[in-house]
């Protein structure tokens, strides 16, 4: 079996998410992607909402299909990086092979991660495209780990978390953009006002 990983913040998860997720199931990528949210011990975000909060509304966004799963594995007390991640997922799954989902924004640096050049020579990376990154030039960089780097032809959104944080704040609506049940527990909890 092919386990995608699907890191991000999630802050909250939308229907971008949930669409990418399927497309790459849809379009044979993978059979089973694991969305995992990003513990806020990471010091690169810091207008996470509780992480329980993050994980439930997860749960609610994918709770329809028997493909997609939700892990709490970086919700923890301390930083957790990309490559215990895969490593964990690894063990986990012994026999399956594990490709990290990405965007080409996180591919172009992915040499100063903890132990990147590590993850490029013994994990799949699933690239999804952005319009602001030139996935040539970035394939180009990476040659040596081209057998590894899956670019997808999953089409880029530009829906952001940030922009729907935004709105939310600023009384707009949201309705559209998120799974029903988590639109209502956004309200419920009064996130992001």
């Amino acid at each position: 079996m092919r386990i995608g990983i699907l890191g991000g913040s999630f802050n909250p998860p939308h229907k971008m998410h949930l669409n990418m997720g399927l497309e790459l199931l849809n379009k044979n990528y993978v059979d089973k992607i694991i969305y995992v949210p990003t513990g806020s011990k990471y010091k690169y975000k810091n207008n996470l909402v509780a992480d329980h909060h993050r994980f439930k509304m997860l749960e609610m966004m994918i709770k329809d299909n028997d493909k997609l799963d939700v892990s709490d594995y970086e919700l923890k007390d301390e930083v957790i990086y990309t490559c215990d991640t895969l490593k964990y997922f690894q063990e986990i799954y012994p026999n399956d092979e594990i490709y990290f989902v990405c965007g080409a924004d996180n591919l172009s640096y992915v040499d100063e991660w903890k132990n990147g050049i590590y993850l490029l020579e013994n994990y799949k990376f699933l690239v999804i495209k952005r319009y602001t990154d030139d996935i040539e030039e970035i394939l180009k960089r990476f040659s040596k780990y081209k057998d590894n780097i899956i670019v997808s032809d999953v089409e880029p959104d530009s829906l952001s978390s940030t922009e729907i944080r935004n709105k939310i704040k600023s009384g707009e609506g949201v309705f559209e953009l998120l799974d029903k049940e988590v639109y209502e527990y956004i309200l419920d909890n009064k996130l992001y006002e």
